[in-house]
């Protein structure tokens, strides 16, 4: 049945999906199942009206929950994609400010007081560790920064040591015996 704007199912449907499995005996995707579910996924998005059913046919799936799960693996891909998309993005940005507070550090830093530089008795300028040393605090912070944003730091583990007393009230402990 076509309702206008569903396309046809094909005259000559595709040869069901086999199982692959692998060496352990677990279920792999081949590029046919992933280029069958992609197909899935574009027909449900050109054609919001399209039953799971009709895609089944389509695609060659041989029910419509096949078709329901090839759609929803599109969709969690997606997702996935986009978070490893936002992920590079704010991996990138805190390169770039790596990358700054690193020039702040190798730089040498003349200390100024009042507007004017501040000279040793030597005449040369006396040089200002602060700014190198809120620099190792930025890049330290930039870091840790990293490690959240690729969740490579080790969860934390509390150990909780101690006994528990249990008290009978109103039993004296002969006649527990």
């Amino acid at each position: 049945m076509n309702t206008g704007n569903v396309p046809p199912v094909p005259a000559e449907p595709r040869e069901p999906i086999g199982q692959v499995r692998n060496a352990k005996g677990k279920f792999v995707t081949t590029l046919d199942h992933e280029e069958r579910a992609a197909e899935a996924a574009r027909l449900k998005a050109e054609h919001p009206a399209m039953t799971y059913k009709q895609i089944a046919d389509a695609v060659g799936y041989s029910n419509k929950g096949e078709a329901w799960r090839a759609v929803d693996r599109c969709r969690k891909a997606v997702l996935q994609q986009a978070g490893a998309d936002l992920v590079a993005s704010e991996a990138a940005q805190l390169d770039e400010l790596y990358v700054s507070a690193l020039e702040v550090l190798e730089r040498d830093h003349v200390t100024v007081s009042h507007g004017r530089i501040v000279t040793g008795a030597d005449g040369e300028p006396l040089l200002d560790d602060g700014p190198k040393l809120a620099a190792i605090r930025e890049l330290r912070a930039l870091r840790e920064s990293y490690r959240k944003l690729h969740g490579l730091d080790a969860e934390k583990k509390v150990n909780i040591t101690g006994g528990i007393r249990y008290e009978v009230v109103g039993i004296a402990a002969e006649d527990l015996k």
